[in-house]
């Protein structure tokens, strides 16, 4: 079974105290982010001056880095530390919020940070842009995932993108007999769904409302699920709140979801494709995703190197050498994601598992909406104002806490 994104509760409790001082720090940024006058459109989204990340004329000896679980394992690690000279010391973090407190600390040289996190460290200043010159496996990496908002800021690269994949909709098909089309199957579930429904425990699994509205409510011209204006952000509220008796859990630990789903307490909601494919391999013939006509949410997730390093010489060889062909291939293979080297797929064990996720599948992705970290200047290059992230953790909080 791959190693999916969890962490012990003991590493989860001792990370409060800096995710709360992250948090503060942030809305501290999205204040600096906001309008002047109350109700004109804020400012665009300028990153703060830090200087380029460069590597220096000879290896440190060691990297530091925080990163999601199965993403820096001894199999690969033990090599790039054969071939550079540079240690590996890996620290897991079990959140994007955790992620970006852990940063915060200036203890660690490189993150692998998903979309939902990657703004926010280049907004703070605590990742620097990243001479791609420098890493030559950059131009292998599929164009799909350069210069987006969440790796890059007019046009600059804040780092080099890992992987990616999609928040499917799975249902149990022994339970509900119709195959479902629209994520109406998880917002306004059928009734033998009503309790069962699985919901991702983070704030930015509003979107995944917001992208049923967009679709179901036309009248709310919502354009981009990570740019919602008041109005549009309380419809998809006021939905998250009448759908909560319905939910049998809010998950954070896939391992726990893919245990509910083998047990049938969860019979429909939003999973990943690596835990559908575990499912299978487990004999869960049952457990089915499906593709709904509005689209999905997903991740794409960056290697970004910490505005400060200590060890950059280090820091960059590490994202040259993970990103490369084959070491990208074996921790996509392992972590259960779609590579993002272009040429990865050729270096994969198994033969299939590139088709699995979709990896080389250019359409799959057109409507696939990228976790990003949703700010007072609408995504959406408009001038509109927008609900900040903040408030969509609060909003969140409220909703899972009933």
């Amino acid at each position: 079974m791959a190693i999916v994104r969890s962490v012990s509760p003991l590493r989860r409790r001792g990370a409060i105290a800096a995710r709360l001082c992250a948090g503060a720090a942030f809305l501290a940024l999205l204040a600096a982010c906001s309008p002047n006058p109350a109700n004109t459109a804020p400012r665009a989204f300028v990153a703060p001056p830090v200087a380029m990340a460069e590597p220096g004329p000879q290896v440190e000896g060691q990297v530091n880095m925080v990163v999601w679980a199965g993403y820096a394992e001894k199999a690969w690690t033990d090599a790039f530390t054969k071939a550079t000279g540079c240690k590996v010391n890996a620290s897991v973090a079990g959140s994007s919020d955790e992620m970006v407190a852990d940063v915060k600390s200036g203890e660690y040289d490189v993150v692998s940070a998903s979309g939902d996190a990657s703004l926010r460290l280049i907004a703070s200043g605590d990742v620097a842009p990243v001479d791609v010159s420098k890493v030559p496996s950059y131009a292998q990496i599929y164009p799909d995932l350069k210069n987006q908002r969440w790796n890059a800021v007019d046009g600059v690269p804040y780092g080099i993108p890992h992987g990616r994949g999609a928040n499917v909709m799975v249902y149990n098909k022994d339970k509900i007999t119709t195959p479902p089309t629209s994520l109406g199957a998880i917002f306004n579930p059928d009734p033998a769904a009503a309790g069962h429904v699985t919901v991702y425990n983070s704030p930015i699994s509003i979107a995944d409302a917001a992208l049923y509205l967009m679709h179901q409510r036309p009248d709310l011209n919502i354009k981009n699920p990570y740019a919602l204006d008041q109005t549009q952000f309380d419809a998809a509220i006021e939905l998250l709140t009448k759908l909560q008796p319905a939910v049998s859990r809010y998950w954070a630990d896939a391992q726990t979801q893919q245990l509910d789903l083998e047990k049938g307490t969860d019979l429909v909601g939003i999973s990943w494709q690596v835990v559908l494919n575990n499912l299978g391999r487990d004999g869960y013939k049952q457990i089915a995703s499906v593709k709904p006509v509005e689209g999905l949410t997903g991740w794409s997730d960056t290697w970004m190197i910490a505005a400060g390093a200590k060890n950059p010489t280090c820091a960059y060889k590490w994202l040259d050498y993970i990103s490369s062909p084959a070491v990208n291939a074996q921790a996509a293979e392992f972590f259960g994601e779609a590579p993002a080297n272009s040429q990865a797929c050729a270096k994969t064990t198994d033969p299939k598992f590139c088709a699995e996720y979709h990896a080389d599948d250019p359409v799959y992705w057109k409507d696939v909406w990228y976790w990003t970290t949703p700010t007072a200047r609408c995504l959406d290059g408009s001038s509109r104002l927008c609900v900040p992230y903040a408030d969509w953790v609060t909003a969140w909080t409220r909703i899972t806490q009933k």
